[in-house]
């Protein structure tokens, strides 16, 4: 007969507890109950992390190129509007365009390397003209608002939409 402190379990023993699942009832050690609770829980912790690290980035894309239609430019910059609703304003001229928005990432690497695949994952839904990017600026929200206190750096995007030079 082993002896032990009352109401734990006999070395060597896991203690078990019965779960019913279904119609069957089997048994379900604590660590497992657990890790299957942690493992329920995961995603929703991790989407709250994900939430209080994420913060916003005001970007502002500079592109160019081959002179295109002022009425096509501003056509496939109003589709790119629609397909990416976040876009604050756009400004063009028939061989350049500015793009500013607000993005939301972890940092500005992750705010950047979106900007940066922008133009070129919209470029044939849009039919945006063939242009390269030429500039690209990522600021935190701060330094933003910082930046039109001070009465320099971009104007706030108003009014919101397509316009040109």
């Amino acid at each position: 007969m082993t002896r032990g402190r009352p109401g734990a379990p006999a070395r060597g023993t896991a203690e078990r507890t019965l779960t019913s699942v279904g119609s069957a009832a089997r048994a379900v050690r604590p660590e497992d109950a657990r890790r299957a609770e942690r493992d329920r829980t995961a995603p929703r912790a991790r989407e709250d992390e994900r939430r209080e690290t994420s913060r916003l980035w005001h970007v502002t894309l500079s592109v160019s190129g081959a002179e295109a239609p002022l009425k096509e430019v501003r056509r496939a910059l109003e589709q790119l509007a629609h397909d990416h609703p976040f876009l604050l304003t756009s400004r063009y001229a028939n061989d350049h365009a500015e793009i500013r928005y607000w993005e939301e990432a972890r940092d500005l690497h992750d705010a950047a390397a979106v900007a940066l695949r922008l133009w070129g994952e919209h470029r044939s839904t849009a039919k945006l003209p063939p242009w390269e990017i030429v500039g690209l600026e990522v600021i935190d929200r701060e330094t933003y608002h910082q930046r039109v206190a001070e009465g320099y750096g971009p104007p706030p995007a108003s009014p919101v939409g397509v316009h040109p030079y």
